[in-house]
């Protein structure tokens, strides 16, 4: 069950690194219900961007809210039981089983590490199942695959349970059946009433699952607005610096949109 309705904006937001701005003024505000999906050449800010507006690293400018609070006026644990942050690596530092490793999610719920309790478990199991791991609950999370690994810390996030979850590359290291199961999965859980923003590599995925897409350039520019909108041909040569074209499928159906 969904914790609490969220809201996450940002004003005037700038994103810099080593004196280079990659994100200049950016104003938007995530709707809950929606899925966005953060779009970019390596290096355009995508990461940083993500990481500022879960509040772990400070703006060049401007702010962040989660509802009607500034991020920066809030206590960790108190984010963390809004936002979840999934971040591209994953450092084990102890052999941990996956279960345990899942039930992590659930400390900003409770107290003096108490989150070993049966609804626990079953939100660990519903979350193992979902990503198609299950029977893996036992496995020491450094014998994984990279892939393996990767929907261990979604599962992680989705026992968390928070109401805005940014993703930092959730389909890193999967296979293409793996990336549809996890895209499916975080589609859900923005229709159940989540802000969920992820990072993609892919426009032809963006097309098929984001409502909403958040481009950045790399200059300090960005555009915000529908997929539908957004996601064409020019836009996407003038981001990546390289023609692309719409596709169909032979039976006539939805068309993507790949490089040329």
């Amino acid at each position: 069950m969904l914790q609490s309705d969220g809201r996450l904006a940002c004003d005037n937001l700038t994103v810099s690194v080593n004196g280079r701005t990659l994100v200049s003024g950016l104003s938007v505000e995530l709707a809950a219900g929606n899925f966005v999906c953060v779009l970019g050449t390596n290096g355009a800010g995508k990461t940083l961007t993500l990481h500022t507006l879960a509040g772990l690293r400070a703006p060049q400018a401007g702010h962040v809210f989660i509802n009607d609070s500034r991020l920066d006026q809030l206590p960790r644990k108190a984010i963390a039981r809004q936002l979840g942050l999934l971040l591209q690596l994953h450092d084990d530092a102890f052999p941990m089983t996956v279960m345990d490793t899942v039930l992590m999610g659930r400390y900003p719920h409770a107290a003096l590490w108490n989150w070993s309790d049966k609804q626990a478990h079953e939100l660990a199991r519903n979350a193992l199942n979902l990503l198609d791991l299950q029977g893996i609950e036992n496995r020491i999370v450094t014998s994984l695959s990279g892939g393996e690994r990767e929907r261990v810390a979604l599962a992680t996030i989705m026992v968390q349970n928070p109401a805005i979850m940014l993703l930092d590359e959730p389909t890193n290291h999967l296979d293409p059946h793996h990336q549809l199961i996890v895209l499916d999965v975080l589609q859900n859980l923005a229709r159940e009433g989540r802000i969920v923003a992820t990072t993609v590599h892919n426009p032809a995925l963006a097309m098929r699952y984001a409502d909403f897409v958040l481009l950045l350039y790399g200059d300090g520019g960005w555009e915000y607005g529908p997929a539908s909108e957004l996601l064409e041909p020019e836009r996407l040569q003038r981001m990546y610096k390289t023609p692309f074209d719409y596709f169909h499928d032979s039976n006539g159906g939805k068309s993507v949109l790949l490089p040329v």
